[in-house]
């Protein structure tokens, strides 16, 4: 289609067909960029960029609103790691709550201040002790804290989260308004859940809104679990300082001018990868992930793909793959070793090839380091 361009050189005939109906969209202004990670999504795909011109697709961004990574290079190297990291990892339980709907029982300072700094408005009371309580928690699903080492054996903090059970209530809302608006506009939709805003509407303006409060809930989310997390690992250590930090969202909308014109990009698993900018891109769990450098690549937006990228759905992971190889690619590394069953469905089999990801999008960013596990961390 000429209002599709793709990097994947792995993608499957649904991906492909879901990308097409993506395409079609009135209000998508240009060409859809279909990442290397592209899979199926729910409405838009996951691992593609969308332009929309005065309109804005809810289910596009979908419901972990500034969903993203966060990196920092620490001072320490591998020979100042203990033999074992496996007591970093119920440290990392008690700091940084993780699991469906888990929170602190308390809102901390650092999350309350926040809070009363960027106040959420039209949410009832339930929802807003939600959002103090989960702000500085990982969640569940992909969602990861991680010890790496680079290739110079420096080592690294990375993580993986949202806007948590806050962003998911605001998204599925505007979401479901979004598709009953087009019923009662009978508007002819290839898919409900590609149900729009036009600029201009009360609609628009109010999912704007709190999808742009929910992106910096998001960030600051992470901001506080790197913090709590670094303090656990210098503790352990007992040396250590950051000297570098990388947050960057992937499921996210921006209005930013691209060929003259001034456009909603939403990167549904996608990074921003304008000239100069830096990025987190994570492999599956067991392998490798990047530390990456924009090229500023105008047919996809200056963007680039997020992550591997499913290769399985969760159950048929859960139904092929075994417990017995997942412990074995995890051998050697400190892990959720005590739940295994819990992660069949992050197995790193589940997965696209993330070297592969990365040599088909060599034209939209250049791999300044490859950080390999030495402790993962998941949200079970």
């Amino acid at each position: 289609m000429a209002k599709l361009k793709s990097w994947a050189s792995e993608i499957d005939e649904g991906t492909r067909r879901q990308a097409e109906r993506l395409a079609r969209l009135p209000v998508v202004s240009g060409h859809v960029a279909l990442m290397p990670d592209a899979h199926l999504g729910i409405g838009a795909t996951v691992g593609s960029v969308i332009p929309t011109e005065n309109a804005i697709i809810p289910s596009a961004v979908g419901v972990d609103i500034g969903c993203g990574m966060v990196a920092v290079q620490t001072s320490l190297l591998a020979g100042d790691l203990p033999d074992t990291l496996q007591p970093l990892i119920p440290r990392f339980a008690r700091s940084i709550p993780a699991g469906l709907g888990a929170g602190h029982p308390e809102a901390s300072r650092a999350a309350q201040a926040w809070l009363d700094a960027h106040p959420i408005a039209h949410v009832d009371d339930k929802l807003r002790r939600t959002a103090a309580g989960q702000l500085g928690s990982l969640g569940s699903g992909n969602h990861f804290l991680e010890v790496c080492l680079d290739e110079q054996d420096r080592v690294w903090v990375v993580l993986h989260s949202g806007s948590r059970g806050v962003g998911n209530r605001l998204a599925e809302g505007h979401i479901k308004r979004a598709r009953q608006l087009a019923k009662q506009l009978h508007l002819a939709l290839e898919d409900p859940d590609l149900a729009y805003f036009l600029d201009g509407t009360p609609d628009f303006a109010a999912y704007i809104g709190d999808m742009l409060w929910a992106q910096d809930y998001a960030l600051q989310n992470r901001e506080l679990m790197m913090d709590a997390a670094l303090q656990d690992v210098f503790r352990y250590v007992g040396a250590g300082r950051e000297e570098r930090r990388i947050n960057c969202h992937h499921n996210f909308a921006a209005l930013e001018v691209h060929g003259g014109r001034s456009l909603w990009i939403t990167r549904k698993g996608a990074i921003r990868a304008r000239q100069g900018d830096l990025g987190v891109i994570p492999g599956s769990m067991g392998t490798c992930s990047y530390i990456v450098e924009g090229k500023g690549n105008p047919d996809s937006y200056c963007s680039s793909a997020h992550g591997a990228g499913r290769r399985m759905s969760r159950g048929q992971a859960r139904r092929t793959l075994t417990v017995q190889s997942l412990q074995e690619r995890m051998g050697g590394k400190a892990w959720n070793a005590d739940r295994p069953e819990a992660l069949l469905d992050e197995h790193p089999d589940a997965y696209k090839d993330i070297e592969q990801v990365m040599a088909d999008q060599a034209d939209l960013v250049s791999a300044l380091h490859v950080l390999t596990q030495v402790a993962n961390y998941k949200g079970v």
